[in-house]
């Protein structure tokens, strides 16, 4: 099969499953084909779905995802202040690492909202269906929301990094109190404990919390760098932890921090 031909495999499979879809005409475009059938994948309620269509789709997102190029700790440099630090400015979903960190909701089962460009959405999207079947499997288990502060692992399946800590961050409706500081604290704790478990050696942490959450840039960061420097100290761990940053606010406010 082509990529073409994978592609519009994967949009009829989804169209046909859902009778909502069975009537869209399927876009002519490269793009808009792209787009839909990511939108498809988005909507799908977390359920069984063949094996023929999970090879076909890794297929097409092993070929998709490769197109940008991967990222490794060889090609990011150290930062001056600490050389267990690493800043790196891009999409997370290209880091060849052990593990990167998804910035969740309670319900830990990915984003709804077809192309939301929230890292949630792109980490579901580029990793697979298999990823949404095994948070729903978790929680399922699990019996309730995932608390604020704490953290979930799951494989990474589509994506170049081996394992995705899911956690779920403060959302800060007003102004910012020492309970949300304590609980974006122990989001990067969490997960930190979380990859030592797991036998981790890298880790690459987006901004949580930072996005709609509402929790402010610098303040996100400096609790983020004081929390993973006191953990590698108080563990002496010998991970690798990369602070990867999408907008340039972001980068800016970590060079700084990194660079004292």
């Amino acid at each position: 099969m082509t990529q073409t031909e994978r592609r519009i495999w994967l949009i009829k499979y989804l169209m046909v499953e859902d009778d909502e879809y069975r009537s869209y005409d399927i876009p002519k475009g490269e793009q808009e084909q792209k787009n839909f059938l990511r939108s498809l994948m988005n909507v799908r309620v977390p359920k069984s779905i063949s094996d023929e269509f999970i090879q076909i789709q890794d297929e097409y997102l092993a070929e998709e995802n490769a197109k940008d190029g991967f990222v490794t700790l060889d090609d990011m440099k150290a930062a001056r202040m600490d050389d267990r630090l690493f800043l790196w400015q891009g999409d997370i979903t290209r880091l060849q690492v052990d593990a990167i960190v998804n910035a969740a909701n309670s319900q830990m089962l990915g984003c709804f909202r077809p192309m939301h460009s929230c890292i949630d959405n792109i980490i579901h999207s580029k990793s697979g269906i298999q990823l949404r079947l095994k948070c729903a499997d978790i929680m399922r288990h699990q019996g309730y929301e995932e608390p604020t502060g704490q953290a979930k692992i799951t494989p990474a399946y589509n994506l170049p990094c081996k394992h995705i800590l899911h956690t779920v961050g403060p959302i800060v409706g007003g102004t910012l109190t020492k309970e949300h500081e304590k609980l974006l604290a122990s989001c990067y704790r969490s997960c930190l404990d979380l990859a030592a478990e797991n036998g981790i050696k890298s880790i690459a942490f987006c901004c949580i919390s930072t996005g709609v959450f509402m929790f402010p840039n610098q303040r996100a960061a400096e609790i983020a760098v004081e929390t993973v420097r006191k953990w590698l100290d108080e563990t002496g761990s010998d991970m690798k932890v990369i602070f990867n940053v999408y907008k340039d606010l972001d980068f800016d406010i970590y060079d700084n921090l990194l660079s004292r």
